[in-house]
């Protein structure tokens, strides 16, 4: 089993429209979901690009997201912005750092908190053109040049966060620690060619 220890930089929840959540000291994390979030629930409607059909509802992965403060450098770098990208404008729950590669983490990998919360990461969280197109309207370049609403998707593309499901309810706090276990598939359980 891999540990790694990381850092909460930043907690955000609201429901806003324009899918950015405001910063917050604390975040209540409940077994359906995130309190104040958009996204508190055990169901969600499915988009297009989901496995099924447009509009089927079914069980939500997607109860909480995390992006990492060394990714949004990154991202930030690429596209020449003039100010620092942040979790709130990019619709994030949690902002973290020293987590290498977030976005790469595994499918069951637990991320664990003081108050004994624990989130589970069900999958990466590709970047959309929604959002990019609201990011486009808020940031410009170090030479005053509008991004252009697809700039965001090629620049954040494995570098925007994951997402997932509550495991155990607890507060998460600005300051915490975030103990993340890799979830490993043990030998025996890895399949063989055919």
């Amino acid at each position: 089993m891999t540990l790694i220890v990381g850092k909460v930089v930043s907690v955000h929840a609201g429901n806003k429209d324009d899918l950015s959540k405001p910063a917050r000291p604390v975040i209540q994390v409940q077994l359906d979901g995130i309190d104040g979030d958009r996204h508190q629930s055990y169901l969600r409607t499915t988009w297009p690009g989901d496995k099924q059909p447009t509009g089927t509802v079914r069980r939500n992965e997607r109860q909480w997201s995390a992006v990492s403060l060394e990714e949004l450098a990154e991202i930030q770098a690429e596209l020449g912005l003039a100010e620092a990208l942040n979790a709130a404008d990019l619709g994030a729950n949690l902002c973290l750092s020293g987590i290498h590669q977030l976005s790469r983490l595994p499918k069951g990998t637990i991320l664990r908190f003081p108050s004994g919360a624990e989130l589970a990461v069900e999958e990466y969280n590709p970047p959309c053109r929604d959002m990019g197109g609201m990011l486009a309207e808020k940031y410009t370049t170090h030479a005053g040049v509008p991004l252009s609403a697809t700039a965001f998707c090629k620049a954040a593309k494995l570098k925007r966060g994951v997402v997932g499901v509550i495991e155990v309810a607890g507060p998460v706090s600005v300051g915490d620690d975030v103990v993340v276990e890799i979830c490993q598939t043990p030998s025996w359980l890895e399949r063989t060619p055919a």
